[in-house]
């Protein structure tokens, strides 16, 4: 199915679907309603899409909330740092400052508990979501979480702490990727970026979440002050488990295990039964059948080893550095907020309060960036968000020379518009784009491997950090934003040269596109038909990308 590429604006890539017939019963009628659920859904305005799916945006909605969970639980042992009752029980004493401080390498061993958890709970739901699909790879974890609660509440030791860290973590892992892979596949392609661009809110709602409960609770001087907040984590599983249990099955994932007419019924409690018929679901999972025959025909397998193979390898590259990139960003040092802002010489109190507005980022950001993704690409705005984080992380580690109180001041606020930078650009475009990229037959085990990326970068991160930020360690302080503005500037660069534009792409068209090796800077203007349905039909078998105002 390749094209010649020497004129790409001229070219058009189609799909061999003469191939595909074999793969498909009655072939030429499932092509054709393909066609026509594609065209019908490409042409379709935001208003109408809603209207339409409005079901699914709800569940999609219901299901990322275990994000507000996992955002407010991985959170909230960071915010300890600078918290008095928790460094009372854990802490010890630094002779400089005469004060209790948790020492850079339980810091390390407590953030990473998770993430090595988390490693394990990724690769666990790579299969799980696949083999007894996501609803019930939801709920089970989801009841393994109420059990695992237990550790951190009742921990009495900084060992027993990351211990219980490294158990929630493996649920915590199953959550990371199950709702993005669920997002992407119950929308259609004009609601796609809002709902997966949602996910990054729920993280930021639930890191808010834990930054208010950890401040007011900073006058309890009993052990219950840093307790309490870990016991609020039993709020959020009940109702999710209800919410999951109730909720539609993916379509895609039917489609995929052969459940043909299971996949007509759940589209159909997705979508309007007055604005969306029976035909029109049965429309809508054709077009599934297709896309599927077709990535069958170019990949062998679906197992992990196929992640690494092929065209897909360069597919799992993208989405895996991707998600690394949020961190290598300088994103990392907003985790460590309270105590970045202690050793820039603000008081306890004022560094709680300004991580309140400094967490209050992830919601506002992820709110602009709706704005930004209606009018610009997937690949524009993470470029763009790379150079501004990197600018600004530049002006925070030139500050941090100076030890007027202005410039310490100065540095928290900059911080803080890091943070808004990094959640309006990267941190909820980058979910868009691993829910894009990947292929659907391997988007779980795509969506799983970038974020175990993400996880390995975030345990060296870990390590590094806490020692950077810590007066027992390297002590930089502020000065700590010229390491990540090296690493920002190298991250757009990587950007720019490998980060392709998916924004209003159909999946079949993303195939036919990594098929044909296009370059990242020619997939914008890149004409594809994935159908190639003779002259004539009520389906324009060709979609110019040149025209993005049909896509709006």
């Amino acid at each position: 199915m390749a094209a010649n590429l020497e004129d790409p604006a001229a070219s058009v890539l189609r799909a061999d679907n003469a191939k595909l017939a074999h793969d498909i019963d009655n072939y030429a009628q499932v092509t054709r309603d393909a066609a026509q659920a594609d065209y019908a859904e490409r042409n379709m305005s935001v208003r109408e899409a809603f209207r339409i799916h409005k079901k699914a945006v709800f569940w999609s909605v219901v299901l990322s909330a275990a994000l507000i969970m996992e955002g407010y639980d991985v959170v909230v042992i960071t915010s300890f740092y600078g918290q008095p009752a928790f460094l009372r029980r854990f802490g010890v004493l630094n002779p400089a400052s005469g004060k209790n401080v948790i020492p850079a390498p339980w810091q390390s061993g407590l953030v990473n508990g998770s993430s090595a958890g988390g490693i394990i709970g990724l690769m666990i739901n790579g299969w799980a979501s696949e083999r007894f699909g996501p609803r019930r790879t939801y709920i089970i974890s989801m009841l393994g979480m109420i059990i695992s609660i237990f550790g951190p509440v009742f921990s009495q030791t900084l060992g027993q702490l990351v211990a219980s860290e490294v158990i929630c973590g493996l649920f915590w892992g199953v959550f990371q990727t199950l709702t993005t892979a669920y997002a992407s596949e119950v929308c259609p392609i004009v609601l796609r970026h809002y709902l997966t661009a949602y996910i990054n809110m729920c993280w930021g709602i639930g890191i808010f979440l834990s930054s208010g409960v950890v401040r007011a609770t900073l006058t309890i001087n009993s052990d219950w002050g840093w307790r309490l907040p870990f016991v609020i984590q039993w709020v959020w599983p009940v109702p999710l488990i209800i919410g999951a249990y109730l909720a539609p099955e993916s379509p895609w994932w039917l489609v995929r295990q052969g459940r043909h007419e299971d996949a007509e019924r759940s589209v159909a409690r997705l979508t309007d039964p007055v604005l969306f018929s029976k035909e029109d679901a049965k429309r809508s999972v054709a077009n599934m059948i297709h896309t599927t025959a077709l990535e069958r025909e170019m990949q062998a397998g679906t197992s992990y080893i196929q992640c690494f193979s092929g065209i897909d390898l360069r597919r799992t590259e993208i989405a895996m550095m991707v998600f690394a990139l949020q961190l290598l960003s300088g994103e990392n040092l907003v985790g460590q907020g309270v105590q970045f802002f202690e050793q820039a010489g603000l008081s306890t109190i004022a560094a709680f309060d300004i991580n309140l507005a400094l967490n209050s980022m992830f919601i506002i950001g992820t709110v602009a960036s709706w704005f930004l993704l209606d009018h610009f690409g997937r690949r524009t705005i993470y470029f763009v968000g790379l150079v501004l984080m990197g600018t600004v992380l530049l002006v925070i580690g030139c500050m941090g020379f100076s030890n007027s109180s202005g410039a310490k001041w100065a540095s928290g606020v900059l911080l803080v518009m890091l943070n808004f930078v990094y959640n309006a650009t990267l941190g909820a475009v980058c979910y868009v784009i691993i829910a894009e990229v990947g292929s659907t037959r391997l988007r779980a085990k795509t969506i799983v491997l970038a974020r175990c990326s993400y996880q390995v970068i975030n345990i060296v991160c870990g390590i590094i950090v806490p020692r950077m930020l810590s007066p027992l360690a390297w002590n930089w302080g502020p000065k700590s934003g010229l390491f990540w503005f090296g690493s920002a500037a190298l991250g757009g660069l990587y950007c720019y040269l490998r980060v392709p534009e998916t924004k209003g792409r159909s999946y079949g068209e993303l195939d036919i596109l990594f098929q044909n090796k296009v370059p990242a800077w020619r997939f914008k203007g890149a004409k594809v038909d994935q159908f190639g349905l003779p002259d004539g039909n009520a389906t324009p078998p060709v979609h110019d990308k040149d025209v993005d105002s049909k896509q709006e």
